[in-house]
């Protein structure tokens, strides 16, 4: 049985507590992956003793940082500060007790060059097997974002399959929006994916509105949800306010989905 999963806001975090009980929920943390934020050290601090002040879900996850995070850039420079922010990532995570971070892809499906393709997968591999081996009791997920077919994450996730601590999160809003075919995210990732998000969109922007609000076809993430993510540990309802989490997960109930 999956994790079902929730933002919480720090400035209303009795509302979140109170979600997350009543509902089962564990929290992914949204408040690290602002630059800002994580480089002011008093602020990042303090957003970490709130959060361990109360009795936290027992399981959460992070999200970890994605502006600007190009691993596979030609530039090493570039690619010191994108290892930086994501060990930082990390290492907040292993502070707070989360069980995983997520990170995206930040691929950019215009660019067809064997060039481009070819040092995004051969860098991405390399560097996410060390990252993998050094912290290996922390789960990596790697998100689709303006990815449009599952490709070149489905070729990193066979060259990774020996890591344990690796997988896909599949964005399922995003599938809809900027992929070709979301049914293939689905299909074509299955084994890998260990984390979802899920939201709700016009099918054509990001929206993040309630499940349900949309335009997705929910019966047919169910079918996906039953068939295709069973390896999957957790699923975030990646809406931002609690009416909306609160709205989604009735809308789940309704499906089966949520039990």
């Amino acid at each position: 049985m999956q994790n079902f999963l929730i933002i919480p806001k720090i400035n209303n975090l009795d509302e979140s507590l109170k979600l997350a009980e009543e509902y089962g929920f564990g929290f992914e943390y949204n408040d690290f992956f602002i630059p800002d934020t994580m480089d002011d050290k008093g602020k990042k601090k303090e957003i970490i003793s709130t959060y361990k002040s109360v009795k936290l879900p027992d399981y959460n996850t992070m999200h970890g940082a994605f502006f600007d995070i190009i691993l596979f850039s030609e530039d090493k420079k570039i690619r010191d500060v994108a290892d930086y922010r994501i060990r930082e990532s990390i290492e907040t995570a292993l502070e707070i007790g989360a069980k995983g971070v997520v990170f995206h892809t930040n691929h950019t499906p215009m660019l067809k060059s064997d060039f481009y393709l070819k040092g995004w997968l051969d860098k991405n591999t390399e560097y996410f097997s060390d990252i993998c081996d050094e912290y290996e009791n922390t789960d990596i997920y790697l998100e689709n974002m303006f990815d449009d077919t599952p490709i070149m994450l489905k070729k990193l996730s066979e060259n990774l399959s020996d890591k344990n601590n690796f997988g896909v999160c599949l964005d399922y809003a995003h599938a809809n929006v900027f992929g070709d075919n979301a049914d293939d995210f689905a299909k074509e990732l299955s084994q890998f994916i260990k984390h979802l998000h899920i939201n709700d969109n016009d099918l054509k922007d990001d929206l993040h509105l309630a499940v349900g609000d949309g335009k997705i076809d929910w019966n047919n993430f169910k079918k996906h949800f039953e068939e295709d993510f069973k390896n999957a540990k957790s699923v975030l309802i990646e809406t931002s306010d609690i009416d909306s989490q609160r709205k989604s997960a009735e809308y789940l109930k309704t499906l089966g989905i949520l039990k």
